[in-house]
């Protein structure tokens, strides 16, 4: 709680807030008192909160705070988490990332025409489809299990010619981890990957300490891809009230765009490859993550 009410009150200006300047600063952004001032409570009362002493806050407090800080609706729910992670003991928030989905998600996902796949907290893909697997055939490719977004691309060396757009990724995927981190403080496997990936990565270490959230749920993607080259995607993330934790994410392009165009080349050739592999094993080929 304390580095995250430092770090957002040090991305606001007086000006931003509606205060004036108050003379030369040592710091950037908001003092303590002037948080307390616009939240409507004491700089005591502020100072205990900032200190971690958050298990009698209320909710109108809380909103008050993230008015007072101009947090987005990202940061916001992640405020309101680490304030019920530290009013609470860990039996509350012993919730494990899932790591499988029920029969019916997955003929969901076969159903779709376009790429799709079912991810975890952590990032982990957990299923796909035909089409989902191989857009992201790069990450199945590593020899890493589960498949896992965050840990492809930080310490995988084929990740940065895969993402397009480098660093927005990992900006994105830090910021999904630590909202995460908020809401499920004590899932051991989302602990074990922070901490690993926060000793082999320093600019993963770098972006963690930042403590920016961010909620995936729509945005674009620019890949670039083994077989078929670039490709310019939108997404939408769809939360499956049923089973928590588990967002549906389905990508798709322009009509008539040369990514659509590169979707239709990989949807062949992820045919071909299934059909193959059909041939080989003299069974159906399944799409799931964990096939090798």
């Amino acid at each position: 709680m304390r580095d995250f009410l430092v770090s957002r009150r040090a991305k606001v200006t007086p000006e931003q807030a509606g205060l004036l300047p108050g003379g030369r600063r040592r710091v950037p952004g908001l003092r303590r008192g002037e948080v307390a001032q616009l939240a409507g409570v004491s700089v005591e009362y502020y100072t205990q909160l900032e200190r971690g002493a958050v298990g009698g806050a209320s909710d109108s407090v809380l909103d008050a705070l993230a008015r007072a800080l101009l947090l987005d609706d990202a940061e916001r729910a992640h405020l309101f988490d680490l304030a019920r992670s530290g009013g609470a003991g860990a039996g509350s928030h012993r919730r494990p990332s899932v790591q499988a989905v029920r029969p019916g998600i997955q003929q969901l996902l076969d159903g779709q025409l376009a790429p799709a796949w079912a991810g975890n907290r952590r990032g982990d893909l957990v299923a796909t489809n035909l089409l989902g697997r191989a857009l992201n055939s790069p990450l199945f490719d590593e020899p890493d299990r589960p498949v896992n977004a965050a840990r492809f691309r930080f310490l995988s060396p084929r990740a940065a010619a895969f993402y397009r757009d480098w660093e927005q990724t990992g900006r994105d995927t830090v910021a999904a981890l630590r909202l995460a981190a908020g809401s499920t403080p004590f899932d051991r496997g989302l602990s074990d990957l922070v901490g690993e990936l926060s000793t082999r990565s320093e600019e993963f270490r770098t972006l963690w300490a930042s403590h920016d959230v961010r909620l995936h749920s729509t945005g674009t993607k620019r890949l670039h891809h083994p077989v078929v080259g670039d490709l310019d995607l939108a997404y939408e993330g769809l939360a499956l009230a049923s089973d928590p934790g588990l967002m549906i994410f389905v990508y798709s392009a322009e009509p008539g765009s040369a990514s659509a165009h590169a979707l239709d080349l990989l949807a062949s050739w992820a045919a071909t490859s299934a059909a193959q592999e059909r041939s080989a094993d003299g069974a159906p080929a399944r799409s799931l993550p964990g096939r090798p």
